[in-house]
């Protein structure tokens, strides 16, 4: 990514079952235990509620309808030059909570997918920060989480 060029544009999905969040780890080979919601970049052409239900049928083998956002999220590589802008929806799964352990996405780089309560949550490293909050909806849960560095 060059100095010049803009944020890249990406969805993610806060979706609940039975006081459980869907996270997964989108980092090939093992390369970070990150886990975060499940989502990705945006397709130029197609709407964001669109992207989010390819990107998250792409990661999990679920379905989902999008419904209200409720976080935007940045995160940058002071080092570098990339920057991601994050948009947050609440989402209703469709169908079957079960996840397919054969399942693969088709860019082979989820690891992990796995339903969590919020207290397993405090056992994983998971970004962004305020992901918690927002998904189980605290009163005081932002709605913008500002600029983070890039975590491996």
């Amino acid at each position: 990514m060059t100095p010049t060029t803009p944020p890249r544009l990406a969805v993610r999905a806060i979706i609940m079952h039975q006081d459980r969040l869907l996270l997964v780890n989108a980092w090939p080979t093992g390369k970070s235990d990150l886990m975060c919601a499940p989502g990705g970049g945006v397709e130029r052409g197609s709407s964001l509620p669109a992207n989010l239900i390819r990107e998250v049928y792409e990661e999990t083998g679920l379905h989902i309808t999008v419904d209200a956002p409720c976080l935007v999220n940045e995160f940058h590589d002071p080092d570098g030059h990339f920057h991601q802008v994050d948009v947050y929806f609440h989402c209703t799964l469709r169908g079957t909570p079960t996840l397919d352990h054969g399942w693969e996405d088709i860019d082979a780089i989820v690891t992990d997918r796995r339903w969590v309560t919020r207290t397993q949550m405090t056992d994983l490293r998971v970004k962004p920060d305020s992901l918690a909050a927002v998904a189980w909806r605290d009163a005081d849960a932002p709605m913008y989480d500002p600029l983070e560095p890039l975590i491996v």
